[in-house]
């Protein structure tokens, strides 16, 4: 019997099949961003597909999402030669060491200090860095937590030919969250009861400062720049009285007073302090 040959195709099919299969025991970087969203049919649908009760949506037609496939090879070697650095862990599936059904499949992993890497495409209209970083914090701030790493970042490439780089860091609160809300929504898998939105509203995204801005337009940084300068040779003079009071403090005195300025020691060791009221001609002495 002749061998029979399987098309490109029906290989792409069954590689799908098998993914779809597989993705439903975990809760991956792509998912958190439904979980953390505010679409409620998103929720239900990815509650849906967990529990295995319909197949993930065909993205085969998406041209945005196949676009960012095509792409991905490209977006890690410009990266890489953009940076200087080296991407390692290639599409590598990782599990959560104690929370089994958190993973991540990575697009990489920087090898140099071991940043999580994602690659995307995104169109060009109303692009901005803010907008990219809070659209895919949910899905770094995962894979950070799954692989324990400190930063991550976006490599995007733009329709209008555009490369940015995106340096995010990892945020214990985001991820607190982050964890608090997908617990909820595997317990909902596990036990059949339909999930509604957690409505948990994450801090905004930490982004690494790297812009130079021109405020001389505004009015109100005229102002405030005004009054920095004016009080700035002052409040020098007063951090440095502040030191030399600490020094004379006695270390067993819990607080000391005198010439209109009290300090107090706290249990902690530190010490602060006060301007006192004039006293009237008939203060008590103290």
């Amino acid at each position: 019997m002749p061998l029979i040959k399987a098309s490109e195709a029906d290989l792409q099919r069954e590689i799908i099949k098998f993914t779809s299969v597989d993705r439903r025991h975990f809760i991956g970087g792509s998912d958190a961003r439904i979980i953390m969203g505010d679409d409620q049919e998103s929720l239900f649908r990815l509650w849906r597909e967990k529990r295995g009760e319909i197949e993930p949506k065909d993205l085969s037609e998406n041209l945005i999402v196949q676009l960012g496939t095509v792409t991905e090879p490209l977006n890690r070697s410009w990266y890489e030669r953009s940076t200087g650095t080296t991407l390692k862990d290639v599409q590598k599936r990782v599990h959560h060491p104690v929370h089994k059904w958190m993973a991540a499949t990575l697009d990489g992993v920087v090898e140099q200090n071991g940043a999580v890497f994602e690659a995307k495409f995104m169109l060009p209209w109303a692009f901005s860095e803010e907008a990219a970083a809070d659209k895919h914090m949910p899905q770094l701030q995962h894979n950070m937590w799954v692989i324990a790493a400190r930063s991550s970042v976006l490599s995007i490439i733009t329709g209008g030919g555009k490369w940015v780089e995106i340096k995010v860091h990892a945020d214990p609160l985001y991820q607190h969250l982050l964890l608090t809300a997908e617990k909820r929504f595997w317990r909902c898998v596990q036990s059949g009861e339909p999930p509604v939105l957690f409505n948990i509203e994450p801090p905004r995204p930490r982004l690494e400062a790297i812009k130079v801005v021109d405020m001389s337009a505004s009015n109100l940084w005229a102002d405030l720049s005004a009054t920095y300068l004016r009080t700035h040779a002052a409040h020098g003079e007063h951090e440095l009285a502040k030191a030399e009071l600490k020094k004379l403090m006695p270390e067993d005195a819990r607080e000391a007073a005198g010439h209109g300025v009290r300090a107090k020691r706290s249990k902690s060791g530190a010490i602060s302090f006060e301007a006192l009221l004039a006293e009237g001609p008939h203060a008590p002495v103290q």
